[in-house]
């Protein structure tokens, strides 16, 4: 494949993160057209690309602009923010914190125009707590910014004002949930509202908010530049433009791989050398570990929003994590269990019982105490999650359970016939036959 890079274009290249070498590559000056641009004409532009939402959903990120509610002259308003979600904890997904360190001020101008389109007069970058390098290089690019009069009063002489606040995340999972994280952001446990009301009219303060993810607004400033048929050129037409893959696992060369929407895994597997040991590709997730699992019958689905959802999945955080014919399958679905167990915010009960019933089912199973009663149990705590739980965490938890016995029931049979994991420790296999 030979790709033409967009949203990576500066990657590799001299100290990509400095605001003078941005703007030596069209850096802020997305910004400047936009504000030559009518607020309400931006969001007609983001919305006829039919950006989505890069950090899950895939939400229409023009229809979300277009929900904030706009005063009439003489009336009172609350103030707006943009809140960008850069909490980033998904098992697998590795491309917000690339681009933040190594291009933040690609974000940092689409933060500008989205203020810009929604009127709001400041924005808040609510970064993952662990991520102390992240932190400290968008902190300084934000300070890069101010100095050079892109944040602040008067922004180039166009008459508006926005602020720029960098807070630390709360480290847990669940923030990344976006009510939830509006309340973490308020200085408050973070756990998720119920909706309605919806963060478009009562958000950040009870304010109307929006909250996109930093890949979805590292895309504005391309779009503004380019146009919506240049961005609609690329990938389908459900869900147009670059995306970022985060390739992990068992491939030559993991890393972050950039490729217009709806590129198939048998695509990026040759962008990143193939396999890593010489072994057959096994299953994969296409969004992260709360997305539904593949197996090698579907290499050539298009990873896009509509694709993946109609081949039984989902799109997700673009999290392609990769296993062999060696790898134990329920010794990946226990270590994702684990995970949704230990961030679960126990508000609601199905996915704080749930998850803390499936770890201990997948203890028994890998220790050699399974039953065949533990995988209909398995599979009715998955129906009374799904659907149930208060916020996506449980829904996303049920994923790779469901999945993983629908594609590899014998193979949890073998745990069960085998006392134990028919796999060794270092992935070789010591039951005949188990796959």
């Amino acid at each position: 494949m030979s790709l033409t890079p967009v949203l990576t274009k500066r990657f590799g290249t001299d100290q990509p993160w400095k605001i003078d070498n941005y703007e030596r590559l069209d850096g802020y000056a997305g910004l400047r057209k936009a504000l030559a641009m009518a607020p309400d004409e931006l969001i007609a532009l983001v919305k006829e690309s039919n950006l989505r939402g890069r950090g899950g959903a895939g939400f229409p990120t023009g229809m979300k602009w277009q929900f904030i509610p706009q005063a009439k002259a003489g009336e009172p308003s609350k103030p707006h923010y943009v809140v960008v979600n850069a909490d980033e904890g998904e098992p697998g997904t590795c491309r917000d914190m690339p681009l933040m360190m190594n291009d933040p001020h690609s974000m940092l101008e689409g933060i500008l125009i989205a203020c810009y389109a929604v009127r709001a007069e400041h924005a808040f970058i609510y970064i993952r707590g662990e991520a102390v390098h992240a932190i400290r290089r968008v902190t300084a690019a934000v300070n890069e910014a101010r100095a050079k009069g892109y944040i602040g009063a008067d922004i180039l002489g166009s008459g508006f004002d926005v602020q720029v606040t960098v807070h630390n995340g709360a480290g847990a999972y669940i923030c990344g949930e976006e009510t939830a994280l509006l309340d973490s952001l308020e200085g408050r446990r973070g756990q998720p509202r119920l909706k309605p009301p919806f963060p478009a009219t009562n958000g950040l303060y009870d304010a109307p908010t929006v909250v996109n993810n930093v890949g979805t607004l590292a895309s504005v400033p391309y779009i503004v530049l380019g146009g919506a048929d240049w961005f609609k050129a690329m990938g389908p037409d459900g869900s147009p433009g670059p995306c970022i893959y985060s390739l992990s696992g068992r491939v030559a060369r993991p890393g972050q791989y950039e490729a217009p929407m709806g590129t198939t895994l048998r695509e990026l597997l040759e962008l990143a050398g193939g396999m890593s040991r010489g072994k057959e590709l096994k299953f994969w997730t296409p969004g992260g570990s709360s997305t539904p699992m593949f197996g090698r019958d579907q290499l050539d689905v298009a990873l896009d929003f509509d694709a993946a959802a109609k081949a039984g999945s989902l799109n997700g955080t673009s999290a392609l994590m990769i296993f062999d014919e060696d790898d134990c399958v329920v010794r990946a679905v226990q270590k994702w269990s684990e995970f949704y167990e230990h961030e679960s915010c126990g508000k609601c009960t199905p996915c704080r019982e749930g998850t803390y019933w499936y770890v201990g089912i997948y203890d028994r199973l890998e220790r050699g105490g399974g039953t065949a009663e533990d995988l209909e149990t398995l599979l009715d705590l998955s129906d009374n999650i799904l659907g149930r739980s208060f916020c996506a965490l449980g829904d996303g938890a049920t994923s790779p359970v469901s999945s993983s016995i629908q594609l590899f029931r014998d193979e949890y049979q073998a745990h069960i016939d085998n006392h134990g994991c028919p796999f060794t420790r270092t992935g070789a296999r010591t039951l005949a036959g188990a796959h």
